[in-house]
């Protein structure tokens, strides 16, 4: 089952590593993720109106880090990636307004 993170699309097109790792990897201990029936939902809490966001497709049969199913907003069942993300598990990135 692929897993989807959010990035605002400016970060992304920054990126110059064979490893993504956000801010709040360091802050937090790993990277939020969402399933796909998940995704409108985050956008519409965490994203302002209009921002230009990547939305990374991920295959965690390829990740090289550890992801851990586990609650978060409103209890709900959230998957967390515990460590960067490597580029050869980004299946596709889909670019859209929030």
């Amino acid at each position: 089952m692929l897993i989807y993170h959010i990035v605002e699309k400016e970060v992304w097109d920054g990126m110059c590593s064979e490893m993504y790792a956000p801010a709040g990897l360091e802050r937090e201990g790993f990277i939020h993720c969402s399933f796909s029936e998940q995704l409108e939902g985050v956008i519409e809490r965490y994203y302002e109106k209009g921002s230009e966001l990547a939305v990374l497709e991920i295959d965690p049969e390829y990740l090289m880090s550890r992801v851990v199913n586990e609650p978060s907003t409103n209890e709900e069942i959230y998957p967390h990636i515990y460590g960067p993300i490597n580029l050869a598990a980004v299946v596709s990135v889909q670019y859209r307004k929030a």
